[in-house]
């Protein structure tokens, strides 16, 4: 699987989104893609109550440990590469977790536009 670019959707170096936990399509910490990527995971979120509770509901529980693929779960506060059309869902149903934008991969753009995570980003330091 070759990556694509490491470019993120303010046009600069795609920056880290999550180490612990180890988050990203490569699981590689970033949110990098490449075409085998089918859910195209790049969109760098903080997690939510809210958004844990509405991802549980439509399907993909987030917040269960699952140690069979070592995944400890998420909780409000962790970054994650999150698919960028569940991203858009829950920008739709009034739920989306806050955007990294210097951790969200250019790739993204194809599904969400730039104003949407523009209105939800937000700085880590």
């Amino acid at each position: 699987m070759q990556k694509q670019d490491s470019v993120n959707v303010l046009g600069g170096v795609l920056a880290p989104c999550s180490r612990d936990p180890l988050t990203g399509f490569f699981r590689d910490g970033a949110c990098n893609t490449c075409p085998e990527d089918q859910g195209s995971h790049t969109v760098c979120v903080v997690m939510t109550a809210e958004f844990l509770a509405f991802s549980k509901y439509v399907g993909n529980d987030l917040s269960t440990p699952r140690p069979e693929f070592d995944f400890a779960g998420l909780n409000p506060g962790d970054s994650w590469c999150l698919c960028a059309s569940r991203f858009l869902q829950a920008h739709d149903e009034g739920c989306a977790p806050k955007v990294q934008l210097e951790a969200t991969h250019k790739r993204a753009l194809e599904i969400v536009p730039l104003a949407i995570l523009r209105e939800h980003s937000v700085s880590v330091d």
